[in-house]
């Protein structure tokens, strides 16, 4: 219990720190720690300090609590989850129901991060699995999402459960059977739901972002990206407190969101446009705040893929291509412009800062590293040897890296 009230106690007030990493994208959905002493080069000779193999293609970054890692994978046509310590050794591996196959390169039936409060870890799958567990792998509930309707996603349903200080949160983002949940964590029964559906061109109302925890009036709030809009709904009952519109106004074809929604303060930035534009939008408010709200907007950036890093004040957006652009996110503005070497794969993978590093994996498995403490400073380029798709994970000065075959843990020295 004491565990999972610090966690939510940091969580709430948004610190950062690097003991643990108990969601997608780190403590406070940053996809960064601030401080630390990481790895400058990932090479398999020198600095790698153990390598484990994975039972099949999944794709979805770990998660670590203490002294364990946790992430999901397909074993032998199931869904699974699995435990590892922090030394590279798989303690359980625990099946919660059938897959169902990813259809993407870059996708897989295990998409979604598990998310943990520090008691019970919490884990879903494009399948619908949805299930809950103690932290040594024993299921204590499960449901099956489909009940709530037909995935009608084009790809791999990629959304990661969240969780707020009552609720289990998971939204379901597609044509015409949108949801907002929110699960009681003990009992897996539900606590409220929120039809989330709106009109818009084809594949418009498809979302694979995940939702962001936030603060509104000093109450919990969610922060959801998806149909053209943002919009926030209290943690509470779901009810919606204000909504983000104008994500479209030509009302083009196919602007899927891929990319989440990130905060940085009372800000948030929001990626649209098939990685071509980005706005800053000031939470708070109530009812429609697309006028009064908008803070800024750029159609020179953006990112389609990959979900931005909050570090130091600063937005890092890496684009698909490699661009890597720093943004003021109070006013828009790029601090600076650089790029990783082009290549032809692109960026699937979030980028990861751990201390003045930025992390980036490419799809085919290189992992390019810059020095960001004064500007852009390349440090190398560094091959996994083998796809790599989910996100890097800093932890107490180490680096894991999850690939389609293998989970690898980096440190700076030996």
């Amino acid at each position: 219990m004491k565990n999972s009230l610090t966690f939510l106690f940091l969580l709430s007030f948004g610190v950062v720190y690097a003991k643990n990493w108990p969601a997608w994208r780190g403590v406070d959905a940053s996809g960064a720690v601030e401080s630390g002493d990481y790895p400058a080069e990932l090479n398999q000779n020198k600095n790698l300090l153990w390598k484990s193999p994975l039972p099949e293609k999944g794709c979805s970054t770990p998660i670590v609590w203490e002294n364990s890692i946790f992430l999901t994978s397909p074993a032998d046509g199931e869904d699974a989850v699995l435990g590892f310590s922090m030394n590279g050794e798989q303690v359980w591996q625990t099946t919660i129901g059938p897959e169902r196959k990813g259809k993407h390169l870059n996708g897989s039936g295990s998409n979604p991060s598990v998310v943990t409060d520090g008691a019970n870890l919490y884990a879903l799958f494009k399948s619908g699995n949805l299930a809950c567990l103690n932290m040594a792998g024993e299921i204590l509930w499960k449901k099956d999402l489909s009940s709530y309707g037909k995935d009608t996603l084009y790809w791999d349903f990629g959304t990661s459960p969240m969780l707020t200080s009552e609720h289990l949160v998971v939204t379901l983002m597609r044509k015409g059977n949108s949801w907002l949940l929110a699960f009681d964590p003990k009992s897996g029964e539900v606590a409220w739901k929120k039809e989330r559906n709106y009109q818009t061109p084809p594949e418009c109302d498809h979302s694979y972002a995940t939702p962001t925890l936030i603060k509104h009036k000093g109450k919990e709030a969610i922060l959801v990206w998806g149909a053209e809009r943002l919009s926030a709904h209290s943690a509470k009952d779901g009810e919606m407190l204000w909504v983000s519109t104008g994500f479209n106004p030509k009302q083009k074809k196919n602007w899927v969101v891929v990319g989440s929604q990130i905060v940085a303060g009372n800000i948030a930035i929001v990626p649209y446009g098939r990685g071509t534009h980005l706005k800053g939008i000031r939470m708070g408010g109530k009812g429609d705040v697309t006028e009064t709200n908008l803070l800024w907007s750029r159609t020179d950036t953006g990112c389609f893929v990959p979900t931005p890093a909050v570090a130091h004040g600063k937005i890092f957006v890496l684009r698909d291509r490699g661009e890597i652009h720093c943004i003021d996110p109070k006013t828009g503005k790029s601090h600076w412009e650089d790029a990783f070497t082009r290549a032809s794969s692109s960026y699937y993978a979030s980028p990861t800062v751990a201390g003045n590093y930025l992390y980036a994996p490419r799809e085919d498995g290189v992992i390019l590293i810059a020095d960001i403490a004064k500007g852009f400073k390349f440090l190398g380029e560094f091959d996994m040897g083998e796809r790599v798709i989910a996100s890097p994970v800093p932890i107490n000065g180490k680096i894991l890296i999850r690939g389609e075959k293998s989970l690898m843990c980096f440190s700076k020295k030996i």
